[in-house]
């Protein structure tokens, strides 16, 4: 697995952009600077979402972007995506190990340091930490981790971290300086004006950083 550069992760979520063009939206934050992408289409049918890993998969990888496919490991096999990020309830990490092989990178979500330690024990290569702050992108039921249980978890692990939920240029240092190593965002970018000078503001966040 080739090194991965994980500060800015665009979660490219497809129901979110609601008929917009998604391809274009991620390519305009990839030309901005996002250094990671991941897929995620809950609505789409196997047959869709697989034709836009494909396309996704094609513009990304001449540029030189990983792509990461929510939940699916079938999509990202045929895709032929980067890897796959599980979800708590999602299929075990071993099991997706299993299939995905140590070449795929795999992540996941977590919210507590004990969900953190299983993941990085288990094998994970990286973490979604979250929600961080309070968000309405998605419901998770739990409530915000805050700075300080973002840092408990980086005290914890020694695998990657991405703050993710409720991120926005106003909090990004924060999140960075509470022990994240980058930024998975939805609404900050895709639900920006302009996804392009969105993606330039997330990043100012690391050029503060302390």
């Amino acid at each position: 697995m080739k090194k991965i550069d994980w500060k800015l992760c665009l979660v490219a979520d497809a129901d979110y952009v609601r008929g917009r063009d998604l391809l274009d939206l991620l390519m305009r934050s990839v030309d901005a600077g996002t250094t990671l992408v991941q897929l995620r289409a809950k609505s789409l049918s196997s047959r869709e979402f697989l034709d836009l890993c494909l396309a996704a998969q094609t513009k990304l990888s001449q540029r030189g972007i990983p792509l990461i496919i929510n939940d699916r490991l079938d999509i990202a096999l045929a895709g032929r995506a980067s890897g796959v990020h599980l979800g708590q309830e999602d299929m075990p990490l071993h099991s997706a190990r299993t299939i995905l092989g140590h070449d795929r990178i795999i992540g996941i979500s977590v919210s507590s340091v004990e969900e953190a330690l299983r993941a990085w024990h288990g094998g994970a290569d990286y973490v979604g930490a979250g929600p961080v702050f309070a968000t309405s992108t998605k419901e998770c039921g739990r409530p915000p981790l805050g700075p300080e249980g973002l840092k408990k978890i980086r005290e914890a692990i020694r695998i990657p971290i991405l703050a993710i939920g409720g991120i926005t240029p106003g909090n990004a240092r924060q999140a960075l300086e509470s022990g994240a190593d980058g930024l998975a965002v939805i609404s900050a970018i895709l639900g920006a004006a302009d996804a392009a000078s969105a993606t330039a503001e997330l990043l100012k966040g690391f050029a503060l950083r302390v």
